[in-house]
C-alpha cells in the first residue's frame, strides 16, 4: 500500500509541467532596448529579453528604446524567468522589475516590437495593437521609418553584399573563418554557402551580423 502511494506520488510529479528557471541580480550594463547585463554572485549574464524586437543602433528610434530600458532597469535588482540560451550564449527571459513585466511595458509603450518568430504570449500582441492605435513611441514615426527589426537588419545585409567589390568565392566554409559580416553575406548570397544560415533567416553567422 505504501509502495502503490509512493508511486502514484511520483506519477503525478512528473506529470506536472517543468516550472522555468528564475535568476536575480542586478543590471549592470544596457546594450540595447532588448539586451542588458546582470551581475549575480560576481557573474555576469547577457539577457535577452523574450518575444520582443526593438530598433537597432543605426534604426530610427534605436537610441531612444535602449535609454527607455536604461531608465527601466538600469542599477536595479530585476528577476529573469528563463526561457532559453541563445546561439551566442545569452539568456533569452522574461523580465521582471518587482512586479513590472519589462518585456511588455517595452510593447505597451511603443518602444519595441512583437518578435513575430518567436513571441507566443498573445497578450504582447494586444498591448501592439494598442500602441500603434495611439501612436505611442515609435509608432508615432513617419511611416517610412516604421520597419520591422529584423527586415533592417536584412535590408542592411543585403545592401551591404551590393557594395562589396572585393570578395570572391574561395575555400572558406564556416563562420570563424569570415572577417566580418559583410565576407559573410557574401558567401551566402554569392557563393550559396548555405550552412552559414543555420535558421534560414536570410542572415548568416549571426555572432557577428547581429
Amino acid at each position: 500500500m505504501f509502495f502503490r502511494l509512493i508511486c502514484s506520488i511520483l506519477l503525478v510529479c512528473l506529470a506536472l509541467p517543468a516550472t522555468a528557471d528564475t535568476i536575480t541580480g542586478k543590471v549592470v550594463a544596457i546594450s540595447d532596448g532588448d539586451t542588458l547585463t546582470m551581475l549575480k554572485d560576481k557573474t555576469q549574464y547577457k539577457i535577452r529579453l523574450s518575444e520582443i524586437d526593438t530598433p537597432e543602433k543605426g534604426q530610427p528610434y534605436g537610441k531612444k528604446a535602449k535609454q527607455i530600458l536604461s531608465a527601466l532597469v538600469f542599477g536595479e535588482t530585476i528577476s529573469v524567468k528563463v526561457e532559453t540560451t541563445d546561439r551566442y550564449g545569452r539568456t533569452v527571459g522574461r523580465i521582471y522589475l518587482g512586479d513590472l513585466d519589462v518585456n511588455a511595458e517595452m510593447v505597451k509603450n511603443g518602444h519595441a516590437w512583437v518578435y513575430k518568430k518567436y513571441a507566443k504570449d498573445k497578450n504582447l500582441y494586444q498591448l501592439e495593437a494598442l500602441a500603434k492605435e495611439n501612436e505611442v513611441g515609435l509608432w508615432s514615426l513617419p511611416e517610412t521609418q516604421k520597419i520591422p527589426p529584423w527586415e533592417w537588419r536584412r535590408g542592411k545585409r543585403e545592401t551591404s553584399v551590393k557594395e562589396v567589390a572585393n570578395f570572391e568565392c574561395g575555400t572558406k566554409r564556416y563562420c570563424k573563418q569570415m572577417v566580418n559580416c559583410n565576407e559573410a553575406m557574401f558567401y551566402l548570397k554569392k557563393c550559396g554557402l548555405s550552412r552559414l544560415d543555420g535558421d534560414k533567416d536570410g542572415i548568416p553567422c549571426e555572432s557577428l551580423c547581429r
